[in-house]
């Protein structure tokens, strides 16, 4: 799936994996049924990682935010991410589950940026800002760098300041 979801063919795949075609039709009737199996799976590990984010909530709103900023960028495997992206172009139900992610991470931002002490407009102005950033960092794939965990610290006080007094 490094090579996007339409570079996914039964050959291919079978050659990857030193296995026959007649095992992969042993599994799946074709490819579209492989596909809908890897969106189901792909929207139960984000289940699970939206069971995780609910556990943030709980932290002190310092630590809670510099988590989720951290997790914008270091919880997801770039290449796959960036995959899944583009499948949600084509997929309503991976679209639904990646804007379902999004909007859930988003949420939890701005819900402690409310908690940090910026008002409403600031919190969603700088939540986008972070999240757009996270989601920035998975499209530009391998041309450029993974922000490193300094950098990502830098990049979350230039956003959001010193924590509260």
């Amino acid at each position: 799936m490094s090579d996007g979801v339409a570079e996914v063919k039964i050959t291919r795949l079978c050659e990857q994996l030193g296995v026959t075609k007649g095992s992969f039709y042993w599994h799946f009737a074709d490819i579209d049924e492989l596909m809908t199996a890897i969106a189901d799976r792909w929207v139960e590990t984000q289940n699970e990682v939206l069971r995780g984010l609910m556990q943030v909530e709980s932290m002190p709103v310092a630590e809670r935010l510099q988590t989720i900023s951290e997790l914008l960028v270091e919880h997801r495997t770039r290449t796959v991410e960036a995959a899944i992206r583009e499948w949600a172009r084509t997929n309503a139900r991976v679209a639904d589950a990646v804007r379902e992610l999004d909007q859930r991470i988003f949420d939890l931002v701005r819900s402690a940026l409310l908690d940090w002490g910026f008002g409403q407009d600031d919190a969603r102005l700088r939540a986008g800002l972070l999240v757009y950033a996270g989601i920035g960092f998975v499209h530009a794939g391998n041309n450029l760098p993974t922000p490193t965990r300094a950098e990502i610290q830098a990049l979350f006080r230039l956003v959001v300041g010193d924590e509260p007094a």
